[in-house]
């Protein structure tokens, strides 16, 4: 085969099996001419590369950073939340998989249009809000009769968790997620055709003693617009020409206002502890330099200019007369 490098044992059993007729040369050449078909699943469209399929988890392993911190912080308990995979599924397969009684949370990102899914698990769902009623975190699945109240506190929790994804996503672009839907059936919500192809993001998810899935479902028509940034190439490349002139200006502004400071030298010397510890008002330190000699001048610990000392107005100064040559600090 093509870019298959053989064996010497491997070599010698094929040139063998040609000699004694167990194979047929001209059937090797036969078997390589024929074309190869790839079976394909017109129902299963794979309409995203591998190459964005990797971008979207890196997108959400950032996403599940934040949601564990935000967790973390509203239920005062032990929270993990991780990326466990990232698949491209026909809606109606999606919607198969999940509970038939489960948390579903429906929220708009414009400037995208369609409607993206966040699923989650019933014992990650009570368990959260167990905390937040001040219980331990216990879990108990009665999804088929929440109460108004209940509604109300998971959908408020989970509003403000999904905030965090603007975040996860502004590397690709400004999204403005809003609630849009509460429910519980996965049967009653039809956001795209069955056979639409979505992304599904299942996140694994500990929250105390209790564990479960949140799955993120995003379909084709969402992300759409944005495929092309999508691919690693896109990252890599110098579209900062768009940003770049607004950033890099900030950047050089707020340096050349920074605060460094500046010490000039009049030089030093070496004394005992004994003598140092013996120096009184009046005392007199001899220092390794003639006061005829030009002054070190730092920036920061970095020797950088050579001066002289001087008045300006009645002040004490130091007039730069030249760069320190040499070492590590010279012309930077």
């Amino acid at each position: 085969m093509p870019g298959e490098v053989l064996s010497q044992n491997e070599i010698d059993a094929l040139l063998s099996a040609l000699s004694t007729g167990e194979m047929d040369a001209d059937e090797l050449k036969k078997e390589e001419n024929e074309k190869k078909v790839k079976v394909y699943d017109f129902k299963r469209a794979l309409r995203f590369s591998k190459d964005q399929i990797r971008s979207l988890t890196r997108i959400h392993e950032n996403f599940s950073r934040l949601l564990t911190t935000f967790f973390s912080a509203q239920l005062r308990t032990y929270v993990q939340i991780s990326v466990t995979s990232t698949d491209q599924i026909p809606y109606e397969e999606f919607i198969r998989s999940v509970p038939k009684m489960t948390i579903l949370n429906v929220f708009e990102v414009p400037p995208l249009e369609g409607r993206i899914l966040m699923e989650v698990n019933p014992n990650i769902a009570y368990a959260m809000m167990d905390r937040m009623m001040g219980g331990k975190g216990s879990s108990i699945n009665k999804v088929e009769n929440l109460t108004e109240i209940e509604t109300k506190i998971m959908s408020n929790a989970f509003e403000k968790a999904f905030e965090h994804i603007k975040e996860a996503w502004s590397n690709v672009i400004d999204i403005d997620p809003v609630y849009s839907d509460f429910e519980v059936n996965p049967q009653f919500l039809q956001m795209v055709s069955p056979n639409e192809t979505v992304v599904v993001i299942s996140l694994s998810t500990t929250i105390g003693e209790a564990s479960g899935m949140i799955n993120i479902c995003i379909p084709h028509v969402v992300l759409e617009p944005i495929i092309p940034k999508l691919s690693v190439r896109y990252w890599m490349q110098a579209d900062n020409k768009n940003r770049e002139p607004g950033e890099i200006h900030l950047l050089k502004s707020n340096i050349q206002i920074a605060e460094i400071p500046i010490v000039s030298e009049l030089g030093d010397t070496d004394i005992s502890i004994q003598d140092f510890l013996n120096l009184d008002i009046g005392d007199v330190i001899e220092l390794n330099q003639m006061i005829n000699d030009p002054l070190v001048i730092k920036v920061g610990d970095i020797p950088k200019f050579i001066g002289q000392p001087g008045k300006v107005n009645k002040k004490v100064a130091v007039q730069i007369m030249d760069f320190v040559k040499g070492g590590d600090g010279e012309n930077e």
